[in-house]
């Protein structure tokens, strides 16, 4: 049994209202996206995935990561998909002062150009979200598949997306090594399940 939150409360969501959580919209639209990559052998892997159902998504890069794979970090450009700043080592800012939090995101803004940002663990200081605000869109989300539990299985993490998402949902999934064998098994499912229920999947932007 996962000690996390597959979907955020309603009320967790009205309190911290500096985030985004979820699009309002009322068409038939979700919001993929995809922490911790690039990845080689599994962010390439997504976006044949995407593509093939003509699907954009949001990738939350580390900047280490980026600057490592620039050809990966090309592709989810040339494929038409957003980006948003993950940090530079994949802070936890809980556990960050200020200064070093700020300093690993601007790290992770020279090699990247983007208006989003996703506190890596979803943990981030009241401080540190006061400061960002003003610079960027906190980019949080409303279902969590689960993906990065090594305890879940490949199945349970599509049940996860399948059962939990519905319009206007920010959905995260994971294109590192570790989610590699649950993303890959549930995003073409899912990207199938809802593609035949007349779904789009869109990027974010602001």
């Amino acid at each position: 049994m996962s000690i996390y939150p597959l979907r955020v409360p309603d009320f967790i969501q009205s309190f911290f209202k500096d985030y985004i959580w979820k699009i309002d919209t009322k068409d038939k639209v979700i919001y993929l996206t995809f922490d911790d990559g690039p990845t080689p052998g599994v962010t390439d892997r997504v976006i044949e995935y995407l593509n093939k159902y003509n699907a954009k998504a949001t990738f939350f890069c580390i900047g280490k990561n980026v600057a490592e794979n620039p050809y990966l970090y090309q592709s989810i450009l040339e494929g038409g998909h957003g980006t948003g700043n993950h940090t530079y080592n994949h802070k936890n800012g809980w556990k960050s002062s200020d200064s070093d939090y700020f300093d690993s995101i601007e790290q992770c803004n020279k090699v990247m150009n983007t208006k989003l940002f996703r506190p890596p663990y979803g943990r981030i200081k009241s401080s540190q979200a006061k400061v960002l605000k003003d610079h960027y869109k906190i980019i949080m989300w409303n279902v969590l598949s689960g993906d990065f539990d090594k305890t879940l299985s490949k199945e349970k993490c599509l049940n996860n997306v399948l059962k939990l998402t519905d319009k206007g949902s920010i959905v995260v999934f994971h294109d590192s090594v570790k989610a590699s064998e649950r993303v890959l098994y549930a995003l073409p499912r899912m990207l199938e399940y809802f593609s035949t229920r007349g779904f789009r999947f869109e990027s974010i932007s602001f």
